[in-house]
């Protein structure tokens, strides 16, 4: 048999979880999916998969088998798309990992750009806010937001992470607006869960102990969640720029406090440190470098909104106009 041809059964068993859909990704039969997978253990003398009434699973030695058979036909399709010419030749499984805020409101808008250009490429985007582990749940690539701890990862900065206060004008009418940090010890405050005990607020009081104190009466570990109860009036959250955007623009919600919001936030693309790197994970790095370039602004920064703002010179005819956790 193939050898190649049998990899790429192996890798397609693993990644669609059974030999019956990955036969379907290959046009033959369960029966010679199975064959393709006994000739590389007989191969090998070894066992690539665990074997039971209801599932496969990876053995150790499947594992690093996996990942040497992902590098090299990514290898052998990358040379075939160099030899024509083409990248629409990158193809494959693409697993993706994203905050919830960042990855709803700019990643997955921008996926279908991406998915246009390389259609043999299939994404999974997993949304959440905690730092996920790209080897031990099998994740090809990451965007982090805050500061990245000592690791072996690749990583390349993306346009820094803005935060602002905001608040809604019936919340608002109420009460007198906060000049100071220090007018906020008497509003109603919206806390970002990040850990128990902790919130998006702890950063103010480190700023200035004892005079920033902040009542966070709700926390919510989801910030579409915390915009939703400002938006009913609940009280002052402290979100990011690019989630709030819209609902300052239309008036929904009123920025509070600028020039005191926290310092711009790094954010980054990760990856592991592949020599090998397939080439849908290659052009998905490139593509989100070059979308969220680290001297960019996110769409719905306040930067990125006094540019667009700025008069341009006259142009005839028709114009179109652009919209940009």
């Amino acid at each position: 048999m193939d050898r190649l041809t049998s990899m790429a059964v192996f890798v397609a068993t693993v990644e669609k979880g059974g030999l019956a859909a990955a036969a379907a990704r290959f046009g033959i039969s369960p029966a010679m999916a199975g064959k393709h997978l006994r000739a590389l253990e007989e191969r090998l003398g070894m066992k690539l998969l665990h074997r039971t009434t209801r599932r496969r699973s990876l053995t150790e030695a499947g594992r690093v088998y996996l990942e040497h058979c992902k590098a090299i036909l990514s290898a052998v399709d990358a040379a075939e798309s160099g030899a024509r010419g083409d990248d629409t030749t990158v193809s494959g499984m693409l697993r993706v990992t994203a905050p919830v805020s960042f990855g709803t409101r700019c990643l997955a808008p921008a996926l279908v750009e991406f998915l246009q250009a390389y259609p043999g490429v299939r994404i999974e985007l997993m949304l959440n806010d905690r730092v996920v582990d790209l080897i031990d749940e099998e994740f090809d690539v990451a965007i982090r937001i805050g500061r990245l701890a000592d690791s072996t990862m690749m990583t390349r900065p993306l346009t820094p992470y803005r935060l602002c206060f905001c608040a809604s004008p019936a919340y608002l009418a109420a009460r007198r607006a906060p000049r100071t940090p220090a007018d906020l010890g008497r509003h109603a405050c919206l806390g970002f869960a990040v850990a128990r005990g902790r919130d998006t607020w702890r950063w103010l009081e480190t700023q200035s102990p004892g005079k920033s104190a902040v009542d966070v009466r709700l926390s919510i570990n989801n910030g579409e969640a915390l915009r939703q109860v400002a938006l009913a009036g609940g009280g002052i959250i402290l979100q990011p720029e690019v989630l709030v955007d819209d609902d300052l623009r239309s008036g929904r919600l009123c920025r509070l406090l600028a020039g005191f919001e926290p310092p711009p936030r790094p954010m980054h693309v990760l990856h592991l440190p592949d020599r090998t790197l397939p080439g849908r994970v290659r052009r998905f790095v490139d593509f989100v470098v070059q979308r969220y370039a680290a001297s960019a602004e996110l769409p719905g920064s306040r930067s990125a909104r006094k540019r667009e703002s700025r008069p341009g010179p006259a142009r005839k005819g028709k114009t179109r106009g652009s919209s940009g956790r």
